[in-house]
């Protein structure tokens, strides 16, 4: 058995005790992003540092619990804070607990992040269903010898996001009167913000919105035979008038992602509740 094999059966073993039955869904949750937890119900919280083989989260919003519960009546396991790449984490690293969802029985992964838009119709605070991404990171997550027990050698990335899924939170958002945009997302290593030039190329071939997460998850998810579901809040606008200022922080990102959360919120619930 491979090493990633035996971690990954590690920590469903260590995680099974702890399941009251299969997960319907599992979710992980982005920068400023980890309030929607508190909808879980009747929930579990297992310290990532507990769990065997799962790394500290060291970003600032990310609190590193795993969390067991319901949420839209249905039973989820949720991830308050992620892994990234620039933190200096192997790809494995990033998508294990992934790897682990779907060994404990999950198949539909549902994501929200904080990214930058580039979009000119994009505001701060708005909301993008992801319909697609480009991958600009460094390193590919399913780099190296396939194991065919995980996922095939070459998946299939023509439909990455569910279009099902897509059309389902988009009759959610029109019902509650909840404005979404879809768009493309651009997946980058960080941890610097994008240079002015930067925004213009991504934007130029073809992005919408740019982060430094999702990606990844979403490749091992799919890898798995995952249904997945991504949703990005726009916390800053990248692409500005020449001479207009457009500096911005990570406590404003953590601002902006805390006042959008609740249509967020909303959309995610139902959605798993339709699951």
């Amino acid at each position: 058995m491979s090493d990633l094999l035996s971690q990954i059966k590690a920590a469903r073993d260590f995680l099974r005790p702890f399941l009251k039955t299969v997960p319907k869904a599992g979710i992980i949750l982005g920068s400023g992003l980890g309030n929607l937890a508190s909808e879980i119900e009747d929930r579990q919280e297992i310290p990532y540092g507990q769990i065997p083989h799962f790394p500290p989260s060291t970003v600032e919003g990310h609190s590193g619990t795993l969390i067991l519960g319901t949420l839209g009546g249905q039973y989820v396991i949720a991830m308050a804070g992620r892994y990234h790449y620039y933190e200096g984490y192997t790809m494995q690293q990033v998508t294990f607990p992934v790897r682990v969802m779907k060994a404990l029985g999950v198949e539909t992964l549902v994501i929200s992040n904080a990214a930058g838009g580039m979009n000119p119709a994009f505001s701060v605070g708005d909301l993008m269903i992801i319909t697609d991404h480009i991958n600009l990171q460094p390193e590919h997550p399913l780099h190296g010898k396939n194991i065919p027990e995980l996922g095939p050698r070459f998946p299939d990335m023509s439909e990455a996001y569910s279009q099902q899924l897509v059309k389902t939170a988009q009759a959610i958002a029109d019902r509650h009167h909840i404005f979404v945009h879809k768009g493309v997302y651009v997946g980058v290593q960080g941890p610097t913000f994008e240079t002015r030039a930067e925004y213009r190329y991504m934007h130029i071939i073809g992005g919408d919105a740019v982060g430094m997460s999702t990606v990844p998850e979403v490749i091992v998810a799919v890898h798995g035979g995952m249904k997945v579901f991504a949703m990005s809040v726009i916390t800053d606008v990248g692409i500005v008038p020449e001479g207009q200022e457009n500096k911005v922080s990570h406590e404003e990102v953590l601002a902006a992602a805390k006042a959008a959360e609740p249509k967020l919120t909303t959309i995610i619930r139902e959605l798993i509740q339709q699951i």
